[in-house]
């Protein structure tokens, strides 16, 4: 999974708070009007019009800004601030947004290149999309990111989350002004924690309740978080007590206040709201079930995969790759002596052989994390044989907060902010070691490290600003799935041929989340139907599947991206090959797609025209 810049950016963006990204952290309003340019679109040049719709966008999220390393200068009060919060934010970011949408529209393209075209492509699908989920009666809307929620505080969702990774991660503490735009961004918190909260009552005075599971897991862990931030501020004040920096410690007792007379009791203002909820909850795991919900199913899957694909049609290429993949992890099975019972079931067997395994407890967790550093640093020196074009990433692998692990995938990761100051974050969940096994976690670490999400993320922070802003799940997880295969084909397999059915199952796991999450939310599926399709079809682990399953029934739509989207890049290259014949170059596809940047598939289909013409001469 994905993360990228900051939790409130691209998947909850990994350099930020560790992808993604996505959480436009309670937009506020502009700071200065922006002014419309329709009525004399030529008034600026290409780049510059672009520039300054990425500029205008962040003044609404600078939090954002902040991931992406762009609040310097004479933005640099952005630092002190995450903007309005509530329904006055949405709604003066709605209006922005649709202002520029405009904008971009009316911008005169002839003689623009074939760069800048993309970059008023991917602003008008993204501006587009977002103002779509807006018009819709709930939910939290990813504006060029992908986390699109029903739910604002859920047990993977909210600002209870958020904001400890945010100071802990994110927030800069380096001189005196950092330390009082620190206690600033602080000092806002409980307004936005509340509301939150009003709109989750409002939500919930219009029908929609989570179901009952995801509301026991996210009380769980508020009230962890709660006990945290008592116990002496917890992750949002030990920043300041660690700095190297006068200022910063004498502004801890100052911080320290501020959670105590403000946080804290907006946090149990949020508790108290959800425990309501559970008592009127229910135990039904789809959107079908809520009011507008097959509507806003319909509009989240096509954020997601960026195409106009029914779930029915989701759910039968789920079903259809599903089959083709047991069939090539089928002869690997028999020939490591895995012939009886399904694929499924023999996938089983494996994942109990203690030959992979880690050890339990702190021994285990430690050997999977140098066994992670030693596949980063191997695939690290065969990217000269994928890429025409290299970059060096700046990285770096963390455990996921342990009072987050809970609601937390197995993994997700992301690049680093544009000015390198944020390295890239591969977030590993060690909960329990028996989430990973030997064979799976090489292609898990090139999905989240390299080739995948932080190798990806640093071509895209060298793209003009609007184009490291704006990201799109089919692009961001179909690449990094399509990084998975490009370690295969590398031979990061050739000797250890059970690590390759790992990467095949991964590739099935996702087949399987189109099946599951159109299950859930469009096929009336339970929970527990959901969870035995993983374990009893592709032979998944249990302990990994529960909380992946959780993690659909809060972010509907989202699980559908990363299969659709490796599927087309993978489509993609053939028709590249099909047309180029010996002029096929596997190198200057691979550069040609990741230099394209993260967009829309329609306009990755338009990249690759590009290199197909090129490569013909």
């Amino acid at each position: 999974m994905t993360e990228t810049n900051t939790n409130f950016t691209r998947r909850q963006a990994l350099a930020g708070l560790g992808g993604v990204s996505a959480l436009a952290l309670m937009p506020g309003c502009a700071r200065a009007a922006y002014e419309p340019v329709s009525a004399a679109p030529t008034t600026f040049g290409p780049d510059e019009m672009l520039d300054r719709i990425a500029y205008t966008m962040l003044k609404h999220e600078p939090g954002r800004a902040t991931g992406l390393g762009v609040d310097t200068g004479a933005n640099a009060e952005w630092r002190g601030t995450f903007g309005t919060a509530g329904e006055a934010g949405r709604e003066s970011y709605k209006a922005t947004l649709a202002q520029l949408l405009e904008d971009a529209r009316a911008y005169p393209k002839d003689g623009i290149t074939a760069d800048q075209q993309v970059g008023f492509d991917v602003v008008e699908s993204a501006f587009s999309k977002a103002l779509e989920g807006m018009d819709l009666p709930y939910g939290d809307v990813a504006v060029g990111s992908w986390r699109n929620a029903p739910y604002l505080v859920i047990q993977n969702v909210g600002g209870y989350i958020d904001f400890p990774r945010f100071f802990g991660a994110t927030q800069p503490v380096r001189d005196a002004q950092d330390v009082d735009f620190y206690l600033s961004r602080l000092g806002e918190v409980a307004s936005i924690l509340d509301g939150e909260t009003d709109r989750i009552a409002e939500a919930r005075g219009f029908g929609l309740v989570p179901p009952d599971f995801l509301l026991d897991k996210t009380i769980a862990q508020m009230e962890t978080n709660i006990a945290d931030a008592a116990n002496g501020g917890g992750a949002y004040v030990s920043p300041l007590e660690s700095a190297e920096l006068a200022a910063a410690g004498a502004a801890a007792g100052k911080a320290q206040a501020i959670v105590n007379d403000s946080l804290l009791p907006a946090l149990k203002r949020q508790m108290d709201e959800l425990k309501v909820q559970r008592g009127m909850a229910k135990s039904k795991a789809g959107m079908w079930a809520q009011p507008q919900g097959e509507e806003w199913y319909s509009w989240s899957t096509s954020a997601s995969t960026t195409t106009s694909l029914s779930p029915d049609e989701i759910h039968r290429q789920g079903l259809e790759e599903l089959e083709e993949l047991h069939g090539r992890m089928d002869p690997i099975l028999k020939e490591i002596g895995y012939t009886k019972g399904s694929v499924g079931e023999r996938m089983q067997a494996l994942g109990d052989d203690p030959r992979y395994k880690f050890a339990p407890g702190d021994p285990g967790r430690e050997e999977i994390m140098d066994f992670i550093w030693e596949r980063i640093n191997w695939i690290k020196g065969e990217m000269p044989r994928a890429f025409n074009q290299l970059v060096d990433p700046n990285m770096e692998v963390r455990r996921i907060p342990i009072n987050e692990e809970a609601g937390a995938p197995g993994a997700y990761g992301g690049a680093g902010s544009k000015d390198g100051k944020i390295p890239g974050r591969f977030w590993i969940n060690l909960r329990s070691t028996e989430l990973h096994r030997k064979y799976d976690l090489p292609d898990l670490t090139f999905h989240e490290a390299i080739p995948g999400h932080v190798w990806e993320g640093e071509y895209s922070n060298r793209l003009p600003l609007i184009r490291s802003i704006l990201a799109f799940g089919a692009f961001s997880e179909g690449w990094a799935l399509y990084g998975e295969q490009i370690a295969d084909e590398l031979g990061a397999y050739d000797d250890f041929k059970v690590g390759r059915l790992g990467y095949l199952q991964s590739l099935a796991f996702r087949a399987c989340r189109l099946v599951v999450d159109t299950g859930l939310h469009s096929k009336r599926w339970t929970r527990e139907q959901a969870n035995q399709f993983f374990i009893e079809r592709n032979g998944s682990k249990a302990e990994e599947v529960a909380g992946e399953v959780d993690r659909y029934c809060s972010w509907p739509g989202q699980a559908c991206s990363y299969k659709i989207g490796h599927s087309e890049i993978v489509r993609q290259r053939g028709r590249a090959e099909a047309e180029l014949g010996s002029k096929y170059d596997f190198k200057a596809f691979n550069t040609a797609v990741i230099l394209g940047g993260n967009a829309p598939l329609d306009v990755v289909d338009k990249t690759v025209g590009r290199y197909i013409a090129d490569a013909r001469g």
